[in-house]
């Protein structure tokens, strides 16, 4: 423990160096803006900006682009929340009560609320990062395909709590959901399947953002539009340091589901290929259904900002456990840092922490000091990205419209895309006005392919023998927990009916 003190020390003091501290300041301002302009990113935003890390020594570069990486993932709340236009999919689930509170004039606690939860997502995750990588490593590798399944069916069992009462339409939502995520190619034999009108556009299957933005931006739009025939001018908000000190003094609120999400969060991190944005739907389900006031949720319940911004900061973090360990990377974005720590000359895996103490300490260190600069920099921030809201919708309606369409455009470089997300945006309005909720359709697609792909390799791994799923300690857990969460639901329903009947 001493020893891993001392490191951390010497890292943090690296991290305080001029050129190292300067790069963390750049990376979060930049990734704060590059995180809330829809289909940017985090991903892009590393892609695009690491060929300029190359003027600066490795460690100074792999600090610029982790503390980029941090920004994104709080710039991410900022277009959600004002705009109703999440800034990239791990943003997504924080729409779904940002945007009313935002709407009810309440822009100042959510975004607060966003920053706070992502502080405190980020603190957790690198403590554990700090004391753990080695074993929570090592305890990762021991995830196969029955257990990442396992995983994904309890994520897909929190998706009644979301529906509310009415689990037919939540049903319905999640089926919608995995026929769109099937569309294209099938992984295993390669066969086009779901191919719409024989249209080969299809065969690149529906991009996440695509259908994100459409539901999400236009069809929040289009609905907004209709209720308040664009005369309406969106509340305005003031924020000083009085409001500063309230929105703090309600961190209590939303505490427990922060500390969940980021619980949650760093661990699915750590898994190869899961990501921040399966975290930060998982959390936001599991924040629902365990809440006592889950009926607010998708109204404006602070909690779900809360829990998916604390989950997706802690997910960035964990995501680079398996990078820095192992040399597997555990999202896109640290893809493209484990390319740029090969160019360096480094080589990413086990011997990394022998090898190179100074680069990997002085990184930890450095995750620490951004974690502190990006809620800084985006509470301070919070008076200009409110002002947004003072706007004129019918002003406003255009302006979403616009980057909607640039946001598509300039991620799929398809026109396609863009027709097809005026398209779903049209769906999502429709599926709001008949009341079928939409966020087991948002988290259907996200989690499909990653459930089909374990199932289906499980099964050939086991020759076709599905007690494969029951057989190992992990993936039974899983499987029992999303029974029983399951089960919650619909018994709590049938008890509140019976009592209904005998009153």
């Amino acid at each position: 423990m001493d020893s891993i003190l001392s490191l951390l020390a010497a890292g943090l003091l690296q991290s305080f160096e001029p050129l190292n501290l300067a790069m963390i300041f750049l990376g979060c301002f930049a990734g704060l803006f590059i995180g809330a302009m829809p289909g940017l990113g985090s991903v892009n935003g590393v892609a695009i900006l690491l060929p300029v890390t190359f003027l600066v020594p490795p460690t100074a570069a792999i600090i610029f682009l982790a503390a980029l990486y941090y920004g994104a993932m709080y710039g991410g709340a900022v277009s959600s929340i004002t705009l109703g236009i999440p800034g990239a999919s791990t943003a997504v689930a924080t729409v779904f009560d940002g945007r009313p509170m935002a709407q009810s004039g309440r822009a100042d606690q959510a975004l607060m609320a966003a920053a706070i939860a992502s502080f405190i997502g980020g603190t957790i995750s690198v403590i554990l990062f700090t004391g753990f990588a080695p074993p929570l490593a090592a305890f990762a590798l021991k995830f196969g395909p029955q257990e990442e399944f396992a995983l994904m069916l309890l994520a897909f069992a929190t998706f009644i709590g979301l529906g509310g009462d009415d689990i037919p339409k939540t049903i319905f939502s999640i089926l919608i959901g995995l026929v769109m995520a099937a569309v294209g190619f099938d992984i295993i034999s390669g066969q086009p399947r779901l191919i719409f009108f024989d249209m080969v556009e299809f065969q690149r299957g529906i991009p996440f953002l695509v259908l994100a933005i459409g539901i999400y931006g236009i069809g929040e739009m289009i609905w907004t539009l209709e209720h308040t025939k664009g005369a309406i001018q969106m509340h305005k908000v003031d924020f000083g340091w009085k409001k500063i000190k309230e929105n703090l003094g309600r961190i209590k609120s939303y505490l427990p589901v922060s500390v969940m999400g980021s619980m949650l969060g760093f661990f699915v991190g750590t898994l190869p290929a899961a990501g921040a944005t399966p975290a930060s739907l998982m959390s936001y389900g599991l924040a629902k259904s365990f809440s006592k006031d889950g009926d607010s949720f998708g109204k404006g319940n602070v909690a779900g900002v809360a829990a998916p911004e604390a989950a997706n900061n802690a997910a960035s973090t964990g995501s680079m456990l398996p990078m820095l360990t192992l040399g597997i990377p555990g999202s896109p974005t640290t893809a493209i840092l484990l390319g740029g720590m090969i160019i360096w000359g480094l080589r990413p895996g086990p011997l990394l922490f022998a090898e190179s103490p100074d680069f990997v300490w002085g990184l930890i260190g450095s995750m620490y000091v951004a974690n502190f600069v990006t809620v800084l920099l985006n509470i301070a921030l919070i008076p200009v990205f409110i002002r947004v809201l003072a706007m004129p919708f019918s002003i406003l309606a255009p302006i979403i419209f616009i980057l909607c369409v640039v946001g598509v455009f300039a991620t799929t470089d398809r026109m396609f895309d863009t027709w097809l997300m005026l398209l779903l945006g049209c769906i999502g309005y429709l599926m709001r006005k008949l009341n079928y909720p939409v966020a087991p359709a948002v988290l259907a697609i996200v989690l499909g392919p990653l459930t089909e792909r374990a199932m289906r390799q499980s099964l050939i791994g086991s020759q076709g023998d599905p007690m494969t799923f029951l057989e190992r300690p992990i993936s039974l857990t899983c499987i029992l927990i999303a029974v029983a969460l399951v089960s919650y639901p619909l018994v709590s329903n049938m008890m509140r009916k019976r009592k209904a009947a005998s009153a």
